[in-house]
């Protein structure tokens, strides 16, 4: 029970469940948009096993059933695994085979649609009287090579989402996964600082253990961000 909208100024839209189909009266949407280019071919499937820690726990929240969760990939176009759906939905099963290694990095379009859709479906909630707040993670291992959208875009699209009278509160956080290389590394310091991202993180290898942290302090942030909702606080940011 889903439906789709489109975006202004994006390449792309976003599917969410349909208001009349959810049960509580607050929510944190949660966009996730994990880079699938070529480069990740080595170390898919460890990455897919971290959306489905980070849905595996939040699911064992207390707060699971104020969580929607939208998942995209990206290479040189954008795939939506699925839209904004309510955690206790979200099945593991979801997430297997989800990165498709292959193309080239449109890392600009799919951070500017993760924060967008959030904006949008967020002004929807509100407007039917519902309280929501936000958490998004941008994944990727490299540079931006394929987008037709700047990161002047993504800046404007993070400013939206802080700006927003619909939105109590949101937290953008960009992982950088698999950064040795030293141009890399600064290029995505850069590119977060530039587009406004609340926090950037570096993992230098992308192996079981340090994707397992990753998925663990993504799952302390969106229980900090739900257990916030409704108070007036912002999200604050965890130390990875």
């Amino acid at each position: 029970m889903s439906t789709f909208k489109n975006l202004t100024g994006s390449h792309y839209g976003y599917s969410g469940t349909r208001i009349e189909a959810l049960g509580a009266t607050e929510y944190t949407l949660i966009g996730i948009a994990a880079d699938q280019s070529g480069s990740v071919h080595s170390f898919r499937h460890q990455i897919e096993k971290c959306l489905q820690s980070i849905v595996k726990s939040c699911a064992a929240s207390p707060r699971a059933d104020n969580l929607m969760l939208r998942c995209t990939t990206f290479d040189n176009t954008l795939h939506e695994t699925h839209g904004f759906r309510p955690l206790p939905t979200c099945k593991l099963t979801d997430y297997k085979g989800a990165i498709d290694a292959g193309g080239s990095t449109a890392l600009y379009d799919a951070a500017h649609n993760a924060i967008a859709a959030v904006v949008n479906y967020g002004e929807t909630l509100t407007s039917k009287d519902f309280e929501v707040n936000a958490v998004i993670f941008v994944i990727t291992d490299g540079c931006d090579n394929a987008s037709k959208l700047t990161a002047k875009s993504v800046a404007n699209a993070v400013q939206d989402a802080i700006s927003s009278e619909t939105i109590q509160s949101v937290l953008t956080v960009l992982v950088g996964v698999n950064v040795q290389d030293q141009g890399v590394s600064k290029a995505l310091v850069k590119f977060s600082a530039s587009a406004g991202f609340d926090q950037y993180i570096e993992i230098a290898k992308a192996d079981a253990k340090t994707l397992a942290r990753l998925a663990a302090f993504a799952s302390r942030s969106i229980s900090l961000a739900s257990t916030a909702l409704g108070s007036g606080m912002p999200i604050r940011s965890l130390t990875f």
